[in-house]
């Protein structure tokens, strides 16, 4: 090469794209292992043939055991891989923007069944390392704290709205709402119990009408 002639970086949607298809890959044999086996018996060598890739492209990928888990917690939760917080997706969004009491219940009713059918498997995973490893413990207080904001934050769209009951404040209306949507609940009536998701969607919307809401809304 003569001198002072630079290297090109080799870079290019499709290199791009390539490596994304790969992330995709290894963030899908995670969930199976995660799910089935539990966080503390999957390892990143049984990711890496799972997903069918050398174990160093998943450590390239992702660093660590935790930040895999991370990653696809965030993922599920999100529903693709963009950094987009939930406060800012416009499904949620139009929750809380929603004017009419009623239908803010059913939205909520409804992204929580989407959420959950992606997410409530992998939060149980979650929940039950968190007692054994730091990084997770210090994952399922953030996901714990996340998610009781945003429940806050639809209550506070419905008092703006006319639309709590009289006698029930922000706060506790924020705790019955973070009780009442928590996956704990998910897995109990849909994994335990054999509820079908539209079973659920529906308990859900009539109980939190019931729960929150002033008569008549």
């Amino acid at each position: 090469m003569a001198e002072g002639v630079k290297r090109r970086r080799y870079d290019s949607p499709r290199r791009r794209e390539q490596a994304a298809a790969t992330r995709r890959v290894i963030l899908a044999a995670a969930q199976r292992l995660f799910e089935r086996d539990g966080y503390a018996a999957t390892t990143m060598a049984g990711v890496a043939a799972e997903a069918g890739v050398a174990l160093k492209t998943v450590y390239v990928a992702f660093g660590t055991k935790s930040e895999l888990l991370r990653a696809l917690w965030h993922v599920l939760l999100r529903g693709d891989e963009d950094d987009m917080p939930v406060g800012d997706r416009r499904w949620y969004r139009d929750v809380v923007d929603e004017t009419d009491p009623v239908r803010q219940i059913e939205l909520t009713a409804h992204n929580s069944r989407l959420v959950k059918v992606r997410a409530a498997s992998l939060m149980r995973v979650v929940r039950d390392a968190a007692t054994g490893d730091a990084d997770i413990s210090a994952l399922w207080s953030r996901i714990q704290s996340d998610f009781y904001e945003n429940q806050r934050v639809i209550v506070e769209a419905l008092a703006r709205h006319g639309g709590l009951r009289p006698g029930l404040d922000v706060a506790g209306a924020a705790d019955l709402l973070w009780t009442l949507n928590h996956p704990d609940v998910w897995l109990l009536l849909v994994g335990e119990r054999g509820w079908t998701a539209d079973a659920f969607e529906r308990w859900f919307a009539e109980t939190m009408r019931a729960q929150l809401l002033a008569p008549g809304a």
